[in-house]
């Protein structure tokens, strides 16, 4: 009997496959240059390290959420899904993506609280307030956008930096800009409706014969933090962190243990039931936001077979 699975790797070959990206959590099969298959692992990442460690059903919980989110926003903007045939795998458009990360956030929380505690009141040439508190929410969103690395730590880069190094021209960014104002709006309604806070998240985007594509994930834990609504503001007078639902508390507890990705940091050991705790997390945030009940898969099922077989009838109808 098959149980307690956990993709961490996958090493498929696919018809006209021309070559495989794999990320800190997706691995990215690239179809003829037309396809996409993304299969979204269990592997977890923090502070842009990979753990040593899968996190049961978290591939399953970020591959749904973000399918169910790029179908509620495609009325904003076009985007990359033409399918999802497996729990855990998106099928799309092969998109030119651009190097960056729009990031967005509605409170002082996370990166930006750190950022602000040492002192910074700018943050990728957007001016803060003195005298914030962590978790404070922003008189109107800010988009603090990233450089996409590759390799180790996205950076920090402003509107003008982004166009003085060509990573998008000034009128791309003005859409870019728009389409994640957008994006968050719906977010942050379809999170209330659930009794949720959209308090931050990132969106990446691309584009396709002149045309720009969201794509990769969206409101899912590892791009997003979630409070949740009902106690934020009595916590928040009070001095206390609110309850909340997204990966902060993984790193929270890494800083704790010592490691921030910094060199010479080490790596803390993670025990069975942390892990656990982790991918109830998830499954917690999924029931959540969708308002739908996880269901696991087949204990009985082996998994890279269902995730090969799934992707390979689909790839046929492509074709």
């Amino acid at each position: 009997m098959v149980k307690n699975q956990v993709v961490t790797e996958t090493n498929f070959q696919f018809t006209n496959l021309k070559n495989v990206y794999k990320g800190k959590v997706r691995d990215v099969y690239n179809i003829d240059n037309k396809f996409l298959v993304m299969v979204v692992t269990d592997r977890i990442s923090a502070f842009d390290v990979v753990l040593p460690v899968g996190i049961q059903h978290k591939g399953q919980v970020l591959n749904q959420i973000a399918s169910l989110f790029l179908d509620e926003t495609a009325d904003i903007v076009a985007n990359w899904k033409i399918e999802t045939p497996d729990e855990m795998v998106t099928v799309g458009h092969y998109v030119e993506p651009f190097k960056i990360e729009m990031v967005i956030r509605n409170y002082l929380t996370g990166h930006a609280w750190r950022e602000y505690k040492s002192g910074k009141r700018e943050i990728c040439g957007e001016k803060l307030p003195d005298g914030m508190r962590e978790n404070q929410k922003f008189e109107k969103p800010i988009i603090t956008p990233t450089t996409k690395a590759v390799l180790g730590h996205d950076q920090d880069i402003s509107k003008e930096e982004i166009i003085e190094n060509q990573l998008a021209t000034r009128q791309e960014y003005a859409e870019l800009e728009k389409f994640t104002f957008q994006l968050f709006e719906r977010g942050t309604q379809i999170a209330a409706q659930r009794d949720l806070i959209l308090v931050d998240t990132k969106y990446e985007f691309g584009k396709k014969d002149g045309k720009i594509f969201l794509i990769d994930e969206i409101h899912t834990p590892d791009s997003s933090r979630y409070f949740y609504l009902n106690d934020y503001q009595e916590k928040f007078e009070k001095n206390q962190s609110p309850r909340q639902l997204s990966k902060e508390f993984v790193r929270e507890w890494l800083i704790n243990q010592g490691f921030q990705g910094r060199e010479g940091d080490k790596l803390p050991n993670f025990s069975t039931e942390f892990i656990s705790q982790v991918s109830n997390r998830y499954v917690e945030l999924f029931e959540n936001i969708t308002g739908k009940k996880f269901l696991k898969p087949n204990e009985n099922q082996e998994i890279l077979q269902r995730i090969e077989k799934n992707i390979n009838v689909c790839l046929s109808k492509l074709k």
